[in-house]
């Protein structure tokens, strides 16, 4: 029997890094160079190289081999595999992984040439604050960590569970890092659109209650 949530699974991760690689061909062919793409600093490229790059490769590989190889190491189970319930889960990450790549899509066509895999000190770049990025200020990087909860959900394995940790803590350092950059070149703008957005999830706006009443028409403000 067919694993079409797996299949779905593998055919959204490979559908995801190959947009990202057309992203990277599409800036070097605009810069003529690597700008946007390696990181100045030495630490961030070493964490590229050492973590970024060997995980991108483990989260297209692992998934596939569990896959094709339903019996091998990579498809051991965290748990006893349960029959029907937990099949419709599957399946709804499976579909939920197809949202997440069709969402991240429409980020990256709103980021068009602004988009970039460095932080660099050289470039101000754009700070773009509408689309996606008006409710929180990394929509990139949410749409990732939740594609790679539909993984693990899908390809409930000790790897792809090791995997999603490792994920979750770049993602914080990397969105750390871009916000310290894009406040001190963007100043009291970044800094105002930071105040009334969530890192990777919209914020709750405030009780009705403690919102500025506006004037009515006559009255002082």
């Amino acid at each position: 029997m067919r694993d079409f949530p797996g299949i779905i699974l593998v055919a959204t991760i490979w559908a995801y890094w190959l947009g990202v690689g057309i992203m990277i061909a599409r800036v070097r062919r605009e810069t003529r160079n690597l700008a946007g793409l390696v990181p100045e600093q030495r630490d961030q490229r070493l964490t590229i190289w050492l973590a970024w790059v060997p995980l991108v490769l483990a989260w297209i590989v692992i998934p596939y081999l569990a896959l094709a190889h339903p019996r091998g190491r990579w498809s051991v189970w965290m748990f006893e595999r349960p029959e029907l319930g937990y099949e419709a889960l599957r399946w709804a990450a499976a579909l939920c992984a197809v949202a997440s790549l069709l969402a991240t899509s429409t980020c990256w066509s709103r980021m068009g040439r602004h988009w970039r895999m460095d932080v660099s000190s050289a470039s101000k770049g754009k700070l773009i604050t509408d689309g996606p990025f008006a409710y929180a200020r990394h929509p990139i990087y949410s749409l990732a960590r939740l594609l790679m909860v539909c993984s693990v959900v899908v390809v409930p394995t000790w790897p792809m569970l090791g995997l999603a940790l490792l994920h979750f803590a770049l993602t914080q350092l990397k969105a750390r890092q871009e916000e310290e950059h894009l406040s001190r070149v963007h100043g009291a703008a970044y800094d105002a659109y930071a105040a009334r957005t969530g890192r990777f999830l919209p914020r709750p706006s405030p009780p009705r209650s403690s919102r500025p009443r506006e004037a009515r028409p006559g009255e002082e403000p």
